[in-house]
């Protein structure tokens, strides 16, 4: 992701056109979604099933925060 980052810099300084600035925009977005799936699903496999076992409900309305988060950040 990094690597993106100092691209879509140098892209930047170089005055490139804006559909390829957009390009690696996009790269740099997919590259945070993918992020954010590894993410979730560490604190799905650790967290809540830890929590789930101590206090279900508590589990259950932290989860459904993380989920609402994410889904608003979803974008057409």
């Amino acid at each position: 992701m990094k690597g993106h980052l100092d691209a879509l810099s140098k892209m930047i300084k170089e005055d490139r056109s804006c559909t390829c600035l957009l390009d690696q925009s996009m790269a740099i977005q997919s590259s945070l979604k993918s992020l954010d799936t590894l993410i979730i699903e560490k604190y799905l496999k650790s967290d809540v099933v830890d929590q789930f076992r101590s206090n279900k409900e508590n589990a259950i309305k932290e989860f459904l925060a993380v989920f609402k988060r994410k889904q608003s950040r979803i974008t057409l």
